[in-house]
């Protein structure tokens, strides 16, 4: 609450006052308050992911009434997994401007099940996403495997550069909601085994996890790409996942039938930078598909 303040702008009172309006107008809870903070409900997770929806549809009305006059204009809505954002950051939009100059780019950053409904409903165009099953009327292209990690705070002792599955799951774990796309990986493997989760809490956002697994209280199973600073500082160790592997993948996927775009080799290059620069960032822990 007290970052959300600061960057609105808002005493956290008059946040807090906001939110509880907002709550009593539409009925329902929308944040559980506890002594650590607060956690999302359904119906405020709901609400935020239709809010997102509709804040990308302004966005997009904005870019194509600009774009209206320009001739041969494109407009790509573009839906990205907040872990490319993380790895890429303002560098994405540097090289947008770079490699597209004739295409206007709207950014839609959201989780895989929330980019796969805006891709089925034709509110983005294109969306890079993970361990996404063949659908109808969907096209997609495997183009990363990135492995899963066990996170934790730096040991006092030197430990080995792998872990087994059994093992990374003795430890008390933050991983995020059964929508995720790696808890399902944990838990549909971990069924596979015949092994139990330890879940010690579900938490939502990146950047709580990380602080979390670094107070030394709890480890979490995540990619390289959602905790890179933190791993390259030092401030956290990674340890891969073996015996056996976990891996997710990073799929590009379009509609079948589309009209195509005016300058497709501009955007075409543009996706080919992003999956590069991905295999370089994320280095060892990634591997190209295409």
């Amino acid at each position: 609450m007290t970052a959300a303040a600061q960057r609105l702008g808002l005493a956290q009172p008059a946040l807090g006052a906001q939110i509880k309006q907002l709550e009593d107008e539409l009925g329902v809870k929308l944040l559980v308050r506890h002594s650590r903070g607060v956690d999302v409900t359904e119906p405020g997770r709901l609400l935020a992911e239709r809010a997102r929806s509709i804040l990308a549809d302004v966005d997009r009305t904005r870019s194509d009434l600009r774009a209206f006059g320009a001739r041969h204009a494109d407009h790509l809505v573009l839906g990205v997994n907040p872990s490319i954002v993380l790895m890429l950051g303002a560098e994405l939009l540097h090289h947008a401007r770079a490699q597209m100059p004739d295409v206007a780019l709207s950014l839609v950053e959201e989780r895989t099940p929330v980019l796969l409904d805006a891709l089925s409903r034709g509110q983005i165009n294109v969306s890079f996403l993970y361990n996404v099953a063949d659908q109808s009327g969907l096209e997609r292209w495997a183009l990363v495997e990135e492995d899963l990690l066990l996170v934790t705070a730096p040991p006092g002792s030197p430990v080995p550069d792998t872990v087994s599955l059994s093992e990374a799951l003795s430890h008390d774990l933050v991983i995020a909601g059964s929508r995720g796309v790696i808890r399902r990986i944990v838990e549909d493997e971990a069924r596979r085994l015949g092994l139990k989760m330890k879940l010690a809490w579900e938490v939502h956002s990146i950047s709580s996890t990380k602080t979390m697994i670094a107070e030394g209280e709890v480890a979490s199973i995540m990619p390289f790409s959602l905790a890179a600073e933190e791993l390259r500082s030092g401030e956290l160790l990674a340890r891969r996942i073996d015996r056996p592997a976990l891996t997710r993948t990073l799929y590009v996927v379009r509609p079948r039938e589309r009209e195509p775009f005016v300058h497709e080799d501009q955007i075409l290059r543009f996706l080919d930078f992003i999956v590069t620069q991905l295999l370089k960032d994320i280095g060892p822990y990634a591997r190209s598909l295409r």
